[in-house]
């Protein structure tokens, strides 16, 4: 490509290069051309190429080079190069860098030139890029010019300050008072760069209040012009008389009238004029009412207005534009507090967004039905939003749960009401509820005493449908197992009968042991409903026993998992200590039927904590099981148990406690056995042994008879900074407690 081809043929050369590559080799070439071109004195093509510069800036490639050309074509007599000087001033510079301060003294020289044309290439720029210190400098030249006699000039000059004013707040006094020297000024662009003068002077600056307010009467009547006037083609935008002019004076009205009952009564009833003479079926018109609406809303205003700025808004949601509705519901979620009687109008329409497909529609349409559950409705609204949760976005489900579970705390008609929607809340999304969903359902279940038969059928029906909702699961658990004996019965009035039998419900809870969906908190529940169980089954107590020995590698799994699982209303079964006294076991034993240990072995307690706020409370399963103790030194202690044995298996846990003050840490095991026997290690439940405290679980699978087992044991272990190992040789292994 010739250096000196036109910008309209570098165009064409860039468009039509196939690869990036292609395209950076066109561009490098031309921009080695122009630098080329800069240095030379002949300022024939300046302009021409400054031009191609600037379209290589605009695709994103450096073009830093040409800064110090934009100055030079800003200082020339020519317009034409002046012209593409500001434009590069505006696109290349910045009030960072150190070449802006060069063109100062051209702009200033430029904003007392006789060619308006010129002044106002030095306004834009100046509006555009100008840093503090050149607005410092230049501030009272744009002040000279806001009196000018020059429309075009003046809106320039106006837009100009504005930008001075948010540069340096201090200089807006320096424009106050022919800012409001504007306002009479019938060109709408000096009308709307005046507007916005005043706003930012008034935001900038709080005491400018009091002044711009005696200005209120001369902004109502611009606004009347433009709501009256006839159809004028310069301004008519769809129907509608320069909107945004209007949309300026009605957000300036705002400000003036915002806690100020004068300012306030002198815009009520243009207020209402423009909000019952705009059409609202074109977008320009919208945007129109939408700023009534805020004003008439921020403002004093009277009650009647205020009804009828929110039926504008309701308006708005029978649009087809989804932007419409969701700025409609965005504003009706600001003044459904105070304005909640005419906000509950347009319930209907509200409730009906529900079901849009936009996202976003549907969040400000669920926060806003929300807001709007009373006393009055909640049946009805409950309805609308338990039917919206079942088919709701999933990002949706958790502030949706979350509301309505707010709401029937609040204004629920009846107990039984209150319990129905929250069971019907985690049946349909119970993987979406907050923590203390559960503890707050099992408080109100138990102090309601009337409901407990009718509650018990209910979760357990439920129950039998589905265990994949955890929260549902933990509550009906826990509910069988405190009322049990009530579902036993199977007599309800509340509710169709069921005949339920105790093996049903053992199988339900086993299910829910076994089930690969149920988590750890989950099976904490369902073996605690057995225990409780326990003292109500009289026939199928063997039952009992069975699924609580079918599931000890469960509660050691438990234990490993998880220190806590939340459970409430404990209040059968007491809190009790590491150390177990014989008398508290011997009751369990009788619990369980009169099991008696063996003679000459130990019992061994598993313990799990179950934690609802500050309440704990710990479940004992006892088995008859014999353990060895193979290794005591230091306040260390090492057992041996053997669980379960067949002729070429068997499966050995070792439990390690520590008596000592200080915890164990880094605490590990390694076992070797003979090559002839195959050995498989579980993970622990951890590497920290607390003091004083008992249990820590480690448990091996060896392919081998016990009696034909050997097995050597390395211990290590960290107490009070000091590293510990030692060796344990183990000949000979205890018969399992199920032989």
């Amino acid at each position: 490509m010739a250096p000196s081809v036109c910008l309209q043929e570098m165009i064409r050369v860039i468009r039509s290069a196939r690869t990036q590559g292609e395209e950076r080799g066109v561009i490098q070439r031309e921009c080695a051309a122009i630098r080329a071109q800069f240095r030379q004195a002949d300022s024939g093509g300046r302009s021409h190429n400054l031009a191609k510069l600037l379209y290589v800036h605009m695709l994103g490639y450096p073009a830093h080079f040409g800064q110090m050309e934009c100055v030079r074509m800003i200082a020339s007599p020519r317009y034409s190069e002046k012209r593409i000087g500001y434009l590069g001033a505006m696109m290349l510079l910045d009030e960072k860098q150190d070449a802006s301060l060069l063109i100062t003294n051209s702009i200033k020289n430029d904003l007392s030139h006789s060619s308006q044309y010129i002044q106002s290439l030095a306004l834009c720029t100046l509006a555009c890029m100008g840093s503090a210190e050149m607005c410092r400098d230049l501030a009272p030249e744009i002040e000279r010019l806001l009196k000018a006699s020059n429309s075009y000039i003046k809106k320039k000059a106006a837009l100009c300050a504005v930008h001075i004013v948010r540069k340096i707040p201090e200089l807006g006094e320096l424009f106050t008072p022919s800012a409001h020297s504007l306002l009479s000024d019938k060109n709408h662009g000096v009308l709307h760069g005046a507007v916005v003068l005043i706003t930012e002077l008034c935001e900038r600056n709080p005491g400018n209040l009091d002044e711009f307010r005696k200005a209120v009467p001369e902004l109502v009547q611009i606004m009347k012009g433009l709501v009256t006037s006839g159809y004028s083609p310069e301004h008519n935008v769809a129907g509608i008389s320069d909107p945004f002019l209007q949309v300026r004076v009605l957000r300036l009205l705002r400000i003036l009238g915002r806690n100020n009952d004068e300012a306030s009564d002198a815009m009520n009833d243009l207020l209402a004029q423009v909000a019952t003479n705009t059409d609202s079926s074109k977008t320009a018109g919208s945007a129109v009412l939408y700023e009534t609406v805020l004003t008439i809303m921020d403002i004093k205003s009277e009650s009647g207005l205020r009804v009828l700025a929110v039926n504008i808004l309701g308006r708005f949601l029978l649009n087809n534009d989804r932007n419409i509705r969701y700025i409609s519901m965005t504003s009706l979620q600001k003044i459904v507090q105070t304005d909640h009687t005419a906000v509950q109008r347009h319930r209907g329409t509200i409730v009906d967004c529900l079901k849009d497909q936009d996202a976003s529609v549907k969040r400000r349409a669920l926060e806003l039905s929300l807001a709007l559950v009373s006393a009055a409705n909640i049946r009805s609204m409950m309805k609308e939003l338990l039917r919206f949760l079942s088919t709701c976005p999933p990002e949706l489900r958790s502030h949706a749960t979350s509301g309505i579970f707010n709401a029937a705390e609040r204004y629920a008609p009846s107990q039984r009401w209150h319990i129905d929607t929250i069971l019907h809340v985690l049946i349909t999304a119970g993987g979406d509820v907050r923590d203390e969903t559960v503890p707050n359902l099992i408080q109100l279940i138990s102090v309601a005493s009337e409901l407990h038969c009718y509650t018990v059928h209910k979760l357990y029906r439920a129950l039998i449908s589905d265990i994949s909702q955890q929260s549902l699961v933990q509550v009906a658990c826990w509910c069988i197992g405190e009322y049990g004996d009530l579902l036993l019965k199977g007599d309800c009035d509340e509710i169709e009968p069921m005949q339920v039998t105790e093996d049903d419900v053992l199988d339900v809870l086993e299910t829910i042991l076994q089930s690969h969906m149920s988590s750890p908190t989950s099976r904490g529940f369902a073996l605690t409903a057995i225990m409780k169980l326990s003292t109500r089954i009289t026939n199928n107590i063997e039952s009992v026993v069975s699924i609580y020995g079918s599931f000890v590698c469960d509660l050691l799994d438990l234990l490993g998992e998880t220190n806590t699982s939340s459970q409430a209303n404990q209040n059968q079964v007491n809190t009790t200590s590491n150390s177990t006294s014989s008398s508290v076991q011997e009751n369990l034993l009788d619990l369980l039927g009169g099991l008696e240990p063996t003679p000459g072995k130990g019992n061994i307690l598993f313990y799990f904590n179950l934690f609802t706020g500050t309440m704990s409370v710990t479940c004992l399963c006892v088995f008859s099981a014999p353990n060895v103790t193979v290794y005591e030194k230091g306040g260390v202690n090492l057992k041996l148990q053997c669980d379960n044995q067949t002729e070429t298996a068997i499966t050995v846990t070792f439990t390690a406690s520590n008596s000592t003050q200080s915890d164990i840490t880094s605490f590990t095991l390694q076992a070797a056995v003979p090559k002839s026997v195959q050995l498989q290690m579980k993970a622990p439940s951890g590497d920290v042994i607390p003091a004083q405290v008992c249990p820590h679980f480690c448990r091996f699978s060896t392919q081998s008879a016990a009696q034909h087992l050997k097995m050597r044991v390395r211990l290590s272990y960290t107490s009070q900074g000091t590293l510990c190992q030692d060796m344990v040789q183990i000949d000979s292994f205890p018969s399992p407690a199920w032989n």
